[in-house]
């Protein structure tokens, strides 16, 4: 099941950047999100809150999603917006950068960081200036968008870590994912133009996104991760870069240079001796 949900995670990158094709990055997100949390609504009516459970409590998921769901639409609108100058291969392999940010973030609150985080950050380093960085030694407006992405996704990894002590990772799920929708439809009305025909043209991309991605992945890796140790299925996740590399050479054409090869190859390198040392 983990295996399945990093391909689908992988190919997402190729759903994101041919929707584009269409509607603009906030309609997208807008629009995929709110399938998103639609979709996870079953699975959360199936698995059935604890009826200790009181109105405070549920005031306190409340508060807990709109905390996630704000992080999770500046980590989104920087991705979906990088997306638009850069590669989906490329975009898998910065965004899973994240795994690496979000040992060294844990150092803002006092977590211990292993030696290893330091070895794979080197690796992960080296690989994305091989990566990214051209013959002018400068970074592309879309590389950098998705670098900045890769952050937030971390710090939303570290949020969320934090509020599932307390709280149900599902029900917290299910509110930011409509959060982040919201405010994706709220900014797409003020800077983008929303209108039908393109929206209908973009339905694939778009159900891929929010039912496949969201909806079908996210439950397979809540019941996966029951049975696998974390650092296993961490490392099993991390595989999406290679999915998302391997679709969008097999769907979009993508390709890549010997030195970005080398770079993807260095990184995917660094992510996994930062998971080997959790």
């Amino acid at each position: 099941m983990l295996w399945i949900t990093a391909a689908i995670w992988g190919f997402a990158f190729v759903a994101q950047r041919k929707g584009m094709e269409f509607i603009g990055p906030f309609t997208f997100n807008g629009i995929r999100f709110a399938l998103g949390s639609l979709s996870l609504l079953p699975l959360l009516i199936y698995l059935k809150p604890e009826k200790s459970e009181i109105t405070s409590t549920n005031f306190s998921h409340l508060k807990a999603g709109i905390i996630a769901g704000v992080v999770l639409f500046i980590g989104a609108s920087l991705q979906q917006a990088g997306m638009v100058w850069t590669s989906a291969g490329k975009a898998g392999f910065i965004t899973g950068l994240y795994v690496i940010f979000v040992p060294i973030l844990g150092i803002l609150i006092g977590q211990h960081i292993h030696k290893y985080t330091w070895a794979g950050a080197i690796l992960a380093v080296a690989g994305l200036f091989l990566l990214t960085v051209n013959e002018k030694l400068s970074i592309s407006k879309g590389d950098l968008l998705i670098l900045i992405s890769a952050v937030f996704w971390a710090v939303h990894v570290q949020l969320i870590n934090r509020l599932v002590v307390n709280h149900s990772p599902l029900k917290i799920s299910v509110i930011q994912f409509a959060v982040c929708a919201i405010l994706s439809l709220f900014t797409a009305g003020l800077i983008e133009t929303i209108e039908y025909q393109p929206i209908l043209d973009a339905a694939l991309p778009l159900l891929y996104g929010g039912l496949m991605s969201v909806g079908i992945a996210y439950t397979l890796q809540v019941f996966a991760q029951r049975h696998v140790h974390p650092t296993y299925a961490t490392i099993i996740l991390s595989f999406e870069t290679v999915f998302a590399a391997i679709g969008g050479w097999l769907l979009l054409g993508e390709t890549l240079s010997f030195q970005g090869l080398m770079g993807c190859m260095l990184m995917l390198g660094g992510m996994w001796v930062v998971q080997k040392g959790q």
